[in-house]
Order: structure tokens, then sequence, then C-alpha cells
């Protein structure tokens, strides 16, 4: 018995082999690429996606031992991957971070729309939903769209290539068309948007669905024609799954591209803050909050001060004290805004309380701070109070940063042993699916082990939740500044 599990993410493809008890047998990487060809753009060579998960298929299923019981598929989500009838790309992909439809979702926002949409959909506005971006090629794009016949996302077009099938998996479906409580996609909220043009781009809605390799794919992956295929759930729900946070009130937290604090809870509560997304998941849901800024934050600044990666940073930060010594950053740094666990496209990053007294440790740890002050209020957005937060993510490897996520939170941080916890989660609901394992939850229970935990320091926690108050503050005053400069912004 061996499995292979995809995990295509925004800049790394992961391919990873299990073999018969379940544990990491070899693990395949390839980067991708993001192109900017224009302020706010973010895309993706679709056909480059594809080559390099098929390259590491190939290359796990050459090192596997025995017949590949399945394939899975996870990706990132959101974004828009549009394809012709016969499934090819009509263009580049517009991904998640894509911020070129800000001033729609901006729109949206002040006039309430947003807002009335969440009561049926459960997520917020975001400029790298397919809402936004198709209204935004309506208006700038118009021929794209009348070559495409169905709007895919990253997991839907890697499915598609493996069995020629056209469908969503209704963690992708989720938002922003779908009615949460019916499942199904929203003839109101097409027209709430004024997309009700877009509904023939939209495809099928499944759940832990199966279906067979299309010879073209085999002979690309180097597995035989008819091998199952399982469309999981997109990323950042299958990381929660693949930590083992599968029954409500688990938590889980990415340290990734997007710093993604999530829960799993039994019902979608859409009479809340309209913040955050919800994610329709076999059995339950998750209720998520994935920032437009994550590690590009801790890279931008191990760019500013001249450190080799992150590493470097976490030992760097460790020479300042608790508080950084008055100096905050607000980390909202993303072109597009923030999402989570507000939404404001005009959001942006401050670094505040600078004086000749402050050194390069004090801004590295400002930014730990700065971001993880984001998890806690991400965190209790949530609504939720679980007793665990179980982390994964690139951001996870530095045990400086999540001794700093403990403290913030007051919880213990814990650790999965997989290299892939993405991978992972797919694995889980691919056993589900295929009939292997009776539910996602004994497959998780059976299948699924922690590395290590690290426990808050009472005294640096109750440091960190008065300086959480002062972060809320700051934010706020800083706020009402953002307007003025996407003011100044427009005149360049």
């Amino acid at each position: 018995m061996a499995i292979i599990c995809v995990d295509a993410g925004t800049t790394v493809i992961k391919a990873v082999g299990y073999d018969a008890e379940g544990a990491e047998a070899y693990v395949a990487r390839r980067e991708t690429a993001v192109s900017r060809p224009a302020p706010g753009h973010a895309e993706q060579d679709m056909g480059a996606v594809w080559e390099a998960v098929a390259a590491t298929v190939r290359e796990v299923a050459a090192r596997l031992d025995g017949d590949v019981d399945f394939v899975a598929v996870t990706a990132q989500g959101d974004g828009c991957w549009l394809v012709d009838s016969k499934g090819e790309p009509t263009g580049p992909a517009i991904l998640w971070n894509d911020a070129r439809a800000a001033s729609t979702v901006d729109a949206w926002t002040r006039s309430g729309i947003a807002a009335e949409a969440f009561r049926l959909n459960g997520s917020s506005a975001a400029s790298g939903l397919p809402h936004a971006i198709l209204t935004w090629l309506h208006a700038n794009d118009p021929g794209r769209l009348d070559r495409s016949s169905a709007m895919l996302t990253c997991g839907g077009w890697i499915f598609a290539k493996l069995t020629g099938e056209l469908v969503a998996d209704e963690s992708d479906a989720s938002a922003p068309f779908m009615d949460l409580r019916a499942r199904a996609y929203s003839p109101s909220l097409l027209a709430l948007f004024g997309t009700e043009w877009a509904e023939r781009l939209l495809p099928p809605i499944r759940s832990g669905h199966v279906a067979e390799l299309t010879r073209e794919a085999a002979a690309a992956l180097g597995l035989p024609a008819g091998t199952p295929v399982v469309m999981a759930p997109y990323d950042i729900a299958a990381t929660a799954l693949g930590a083992g946070a599968v029954r409500a009130g688990q938590a889980c937290g990415i340290l990734g591209t997007t710093l993604c604090t999530e829960i799993i809870v039994d019902s979608a509560d859409l009479e809340g803050e309209p913040t955050g997304i919800t994610i329709a998941i076999p059995g339950g849901y998750v209720r998520a909050f994935p920032t437009f800024a994550g590690t590009e934050v801790v890279q931008w600044t191990c760019r500013l001060l001249g450190l080799n990666g992150p590493a470097e940073l976490g030992d760097l930060a460790l020479l300042s004290q608790p508080g950084a010594r008055g100096l905050t950053l607000l980390p909202y740094l993303s072109p597009a805004g923030e999402r989570a666990p507000f939404s404001d496209p005009l959001a942006r990053g401050s670094l505040l309380g600078m004086s000749f007294e402050h050194g390069r440790e004090d801004v590295a740890r400002a930014a730990l701070e700065g971001l993880t002050m984001v998890i806690r209020d991400c965190l209790a957005a949530t609504g939720a109070e679980p007793t665990e937060l179980r982390v994964c993510g690139g951001g996870s490897n530095s045990t400086v940063w999540l001794q700093l996520i403990a403290d913030v939170t007051g919880l213990p941080v814990r650790r999965p042993a997989d290299a892939e916890v993405g991978a992972r989660g797919a694995y889980l609901v691919g056993l589900a699916a295929t009939g292997a394992a009776p539910s996602i939850a004994a497959a998780a229970s059976e299948r699924v082990r922690m590395r290590d935990a690290l426990e808050p320091a009472p005294a640096r926690q109750a440091l960190y939740s008065r300086l959480f108050d002062d972060f809320l503050t700051l934010r706020g005053t800083n706020a009402a500044s953002w307007p003025l400069l996407a003011e100044m912004r427009g005149r360049r």
C-alpha cells in the first residue's frame, strides 16, 4: 500500500509519498514563480503549475514500493483559474493575493454589500476572491471572460488535469457565491455582487470527490491509468485537518505566506461580525482568518536588516526585550490591504515609536511581535476558547517565534511531526473518501502525531496581554490615516 498526496502552495509544489504505515516515505518539491506584471497584480502560469505537479508526483512514484492506492490533491485557495471548453487556460491564473480589484472590494465594504453577503456566505470580501476578480475582468478584459467556460481554483485546475473533470470542492466553492447552510451556489449572492452573468462559469460542487486518473495524466505522472484521485479541501482547511484539528473547538495556526488562524466548528455562524471566512468541509466547517501578510513580513524584515534568513531574525530578536523597548510594527504590508481579522483593502503597515535609542534587534523583535499580535487578534475573532494551538508552516521552524506565540496567546503551542501537514490533511480525507477509514476524525486519531510543545511563561503572558491592548489602540489610531495614504499613492 502506498499513497501520494499533492499540496500545491503558492510558491512551492509538494508531493508526499506515504508508506503502508502512513509515514512520510518521500517528499518532492518544486518552486513555482509568482509574476507581478503590474502594481497589485499576482499571477501564475497555469501550465507551469501543472508541470511542477507532474514532476513531483513522478519523482515520488518512482521512489515508492508497491501500487499507489490513490492520489489526493490540496492546493492554494481562492483566486481565479479560468479555462475554456477544452479545459485549457485562457490566460494566467489570478491569485488569492492579487490586489487589482481592491477598489471594488472597498466599495462593497463601504456600501454594506460585503456585510450583507456575509449573512449567506460567512466570508468577508477580499480582492483575491473570484467575485472581485471576475468583476475586474468584466470591466477590463471582457474578451478573456468570453473565451472562458469555467472558473476553477488551483486545486480544481490540478484535479481537471488529472481526471478531465471540471468541478469544485465545497471548500473552494464556499466563498464567495455559496449559501453555506444550503451548501449550494446562491442566485441572491450573484445578484448582490452584480455578477449574474458569471453563473455559467461556476463548476459543479463536490465533497470528498473521487475520480480516475486519465491515460494522458497517467503517462505524465508515471502511474497506472484509472488510479483513484481524491479532491481534498483547499490548503488551509486541509492543513487544519492534517494538524489533527478535526473536532469542534480544536484550533490550528498556519505560519506561512498567509498567517491563518482557524478553528473547527459544527455549524456556520452567519450572524456575528462579518470578518474572516467560513469553509465547508465534510461534516462541518472551518472558521478561518487568513491574513494577506504572513511570513513575507519576516522575509521583508530580513532584507531590511541585512539578515540571511528567519533563524538570524529570531536570534537577533532575542537581544531585545519583550515589547521591543516600545517599538511596534503594524504588519499590514500587503498591497491588497488586509482581510483578517478585519477587512480593509486600504490597510497599510507602520513602524511606530522609533527613536535613536532603538537598534536592529528591536526592529527584529517588533516584527515578530507584530505578527504574533495578529495571531492573537485572529484567535480572539474566532470566539472560541481552545486549550491549545497546533501550528505548522514554514514559520513553525522557529522555536523563538513559537515561544512568542505561546506567551502572547497564553496557549500551549504544539507542532505536528509531519514535514508537510497540508498533504497529511489530504491523506486523511483520501482515506475517508475511498473507504479506507470510517471518517476523517478516525483517520486523524490513528495517523496524526505531535512532535513537541511549548508552554507560555506566565510573567511574559501577563505583559503581552497589556501590550495586545496597546496594539489594538495603535491600529485603530493609524487606520484613520489609511484613506489619505491611498489617495497619496494614487497621485504617483
